[in-house]
C-alpha cells in the first residue's frame, strides 16, 4: 500500500462551534487526505466519533452546551484518536484540564494552518495501538510474553509490550492514552537516562516547539497517576530536579 493510499483511509473529526473555523479545519486535514466529518457541539461530536471512528478528532474548549472537557472526557471512553484541544483562552488552567481528559495535544487561536499540519503530522508518526488490543478489557488476550517477537520492556513491576501497545504493572494491564504509553515506553528503554523536558518533547511528540514542555509535566503527572492506581506499586518515574525525568531503581 502507497502512503498516499494508507493517507487516504485516515478520518478525522472536527468538533467546533465557529462556523470559519470548523471550515478552515476541515480544509486543512482534507488537503492531507483525511476524510473529515463535522460537529458544532459536543454532544453531537461524541455521537459522531462513536459512528464515525475516526484516527483524530479536533476539540473547542468553549464549546456550547457541553464544553470541550467534558466532551473529551466522553470521547475519550469510545476511542483512543489523536485528540487535539483548540482554545481561544490563552489559559494555562484551560490547557491542563484538556491534557488531563486525554488530550494529546493543544493548539491555541489563532493558529497557523502550518502549524496544525506541522502538529498533525507530528502525531501521525507515532505508532498507534494495535488493532485489537484494549487497555482494561477483561476479554482481551492474556499480558504478552517475550517470545511471540514483540519488543518487550521490563523495569520491576513494570512490562511494556512496545509492538503490541499493552503496558502492565504486575499482572494489571494499564489504561493508557497514547501519548502516556509512548512515554511510558520511551522513558524505559533507557531507564538510567536523565531525559530533559525538551528531550521527551521531541521524542515522543516529535516536534519542535519546545515552549511547549509543560506538555511533557502534565503528561508525566497522568501517567504517575494511572502507576499508582496498583496496588502496592512503588514510585517509578523520578524527578531529577532541574534537568527531567528518569525511571526510579526497581524496589527489589
Amino acid at each position: 500500500m502507497s502512503l498516499d493510499e494508507a493517507q487516504a483511509e485516515r478520518r478525522a473529526v472536527v468538533v467546533e462551534d465557529d462556523e470559519d473555523i470548523r471550515v478552515l479545519i476541515e480544509f486543512t486535514l482534507g488537503t492531507q487526505g483525511f476524510d473529515v466529518r463535522t460537529a458544532a457541539n459536543g454532544l453531537d461530536g461524541v455521537a459522531l466519533v462513536r459512528s464515525f471512528d475516526p484516527d483524530l478528532v479536533t476539540l473547542d474548549l468553549g464549546l456550547p452546551g457541553i464544553d470541550g472537557i467534558e466532551t473529551c472526557r466522553r470521547i475519550r471512553e469510545v476511542t483512543d484518536a489523536y485528540v487535539v484541544m483548540i482554545t481561544a483562552r490563552d489559559d494555562e488552567i484551560d490547557r491542563l484540564l484538556g491534557l488531563e481528559t486525554g488530550a494529546d495535544d493543544f493548539l491555541s487561536k489563532p493558529f497557523s494552518i502550518r502549524e496544525l499540519k506541522a502538529r498533525v503530522n507530528a502525531l501521525f508518526r507515532r505508532p498507534r495501538r494495535a488493532p485489537g488490543s484494549h487497555a482494561g478489557d477483561p476479554a482481551a488476550p492474556p499480558p504478552p510474553a517475550a517470545t511471540n517477537g514483540h519488543e518487550i520492556l521490563r523495569h520491576g513491576l513494570l512490562r511494556v509490550d512496545v509492538d503490541g501497545r499493552r503496558a502492565f504493572c504486575a499482572d494489571d494491564e494499564l489504561a493508557l492514552t497514547r501519548t502516556e504509553f509512548d512515554l511510558l515506553a520511551e522513558l524505559m528503554r533507557t531507564p538510567e537516562r536523565v531525559w530533559t523536558r525538551e528531550a521527551l518533547l521531541r521524542s515522543v511528540w516529535g516536534t519542535e516547539w519546545v515552549s511547549d514542555t509543560h506538555l511533557v509535566e502534565v503528561h508525566i503527572g497522568n501517567l504517575r497517576r494511572k502507576l499508582g492506581e496498583n496496588a502496592g506499586a512503588p514510585p517509578f518515574i523520578k524527578t531529577v530536579r532541574g534537568v527531567g525525568y528518569r525511571m526510579e531503581s526497581p524496589v527489589p
